[in-house]
């Protein structure tokens, strides 16, 4: 009897766990009857109440926003929309960012600590070169963005291995639409002066040649970006 080898069918995927968390705070704003342009409950209060995760909670809320079903109101709290329809159902938009983001640091750890084993002169030239258009950039988001996917991409060079850098290349590509909320809500001016700095010390260590250090540079640089996005 042969076995059976087929691949599952996209369309039967699990759902990411977002839209799950998603779809059980609409539902509970429909037990509740929270109306439109009522506040919701605090992030803590929701986690509580439908045990989950804070991550896994605010990636749901912007998920909800995204499809106009809540409103984010900065030093206020979470609305109902007053255009929101019920139960509108919650669009997939890629990975949550604190599921690339746990990738990141797991993948890019590694990856500091062989580009600081393997880089040579002009390898370690070119990270220098992103460094320096972050600071040359610094009030300019956009570029500054550029500047910053061109660090870890050049450190990913570092390496010597093309196929590492298609692998990081990937990981900036996930940061989509809900990656980019996220970041409009909580990326403060203190988060992008400490960016700078983590950068600056994974570059010190790759070119000390430090692998250890490197290694540690680069997971708590994406430490502190996961904690920054993940507390109230």
């Amino acid at each position: 009897m042969k076995k059976n080898t087929a691949t599952p069918d996209a369309n039967h995927a699990e759902p990411r766990l977002y839209r799950v968390v998603a779809s059980r705070i609409q539902a509970l704003i429909a037990e509740e009857n929270i109306r439109p342009g009522e506040r919701l409950p605090s992030e803590r209060d929701l986690a509580l109440k439908l045990s989950v995760s804070r991550t896994s909670l605010r990636e749901a809320l912007i998920a909800l926003e995204l499809g106009g079903f809540i409103e984010v109101r900065g030093g206020s709290g979470v609305y109902v929309s007053e255009q929101a329809a019920p139960q509108a159902p919650v669009v997939e938009v890629g990975p949550g960012p604190f599921e690339v983001l746990a990738a990141r640091r797991m993948i890019e750890a590694e990856v500091a600590a062989l580009a600081a084993k393997m880089a040579t002169d002009s390898a370690i030239d070119a990270i220098l070169l992103a460094v320096l258009e972050m600071e040359k950039h610094h009030d300019d988001r956009g570029a500054n963005e550029q500047a910053d996917r061109n660090f870890h991409l050049a450190i990913a060079r570092a390496t010597g291995n093309s196929a590492m850098v298609g692998v990081i290349d990937y990981l900036w590509n996930q940061r989509g639409s809900l990656w980019h909320k996220l970041k409009e809500h909580f990326q403060t001016e203190d988060l992008r002066k400490n960016t700078l700095n983590d950068h600056r010390a994974i570059l010190e260590a790759i070119a000390a040649h430090d692998v250890s250090g490197a290694r540690q540079a680069m997971r708590a640089h994406l430490e502190r970006v996961t904690r920054t996005f993940s507390r109230g």
